[in-house]
């Protein structure tokens, strides 16, 4: 399975995602947006590519926090994905970010516009980057592959 990541797009309309982005994530089975995808408008825009799960960042609209969580749970190809926004400064993100989950094998998460794909402690934890700049590729098999994009 593959899955396409976003964070931290900071736009108000689906027409503003890079067309690099929009070309990847119509090949993808799942699309995740750990927060900060700043209106609805954009979140229906990339619904209209493929399934989107996707959690509230702290520059969202009102709107999208009261239909999107704080954070999320998916199992996908048998490997358990917790994505949340995360907050506060860049050091220590990953320690408060694996306090939010149990027993996962990924957390997605972003927030401090800074990629990270690295294994810590024996989770994938993955951060895209902000949009504007970067998106990721998540590859579900047998193992977990993460692969950042620069736009």
């Amino acid at each position: 399975m593959i899955i396409g990541v976003l964070s931290d797009t900071h736009i108000r309309l689906p027409e503003e995602i890079p067309q690099k982005v929009i070309k990847a994530l119509s090949t993808v089975d799942l699309i995740i947006h750990a927060g900060d995808i700043v209106t609805l408008e954009v979140l229906e825009g990339l619904r209209r590519l493929g399934e989107v799960k996707a959690v509230c960042g702290n520059m969202d609209s009102d709107e999208l926090g009261i239909v999107l969580p704080q954070r999320e749970l998916v199992v996908v190809g048998g490997k358990r994905i917790g994505i949340t926004h995360g907050s506060g400064g860049p050091w220590g993100i990953e320690n408060r970010v694996s306090e939010m989950f149990d027993d996962v094998d990924v957390i997605i998460y972003g927030h401090t516009h800074s990629v990270k794909n690295e294994v810590m402690g024996g989770i994938l934890f993955f951060n895209p980057g902000q949009g504007k700049n970067s998106f990721g590729i998540l590859t579900i098999g047998e193992d977990i592959r993460g692969e950042i994009i620069k736009i």
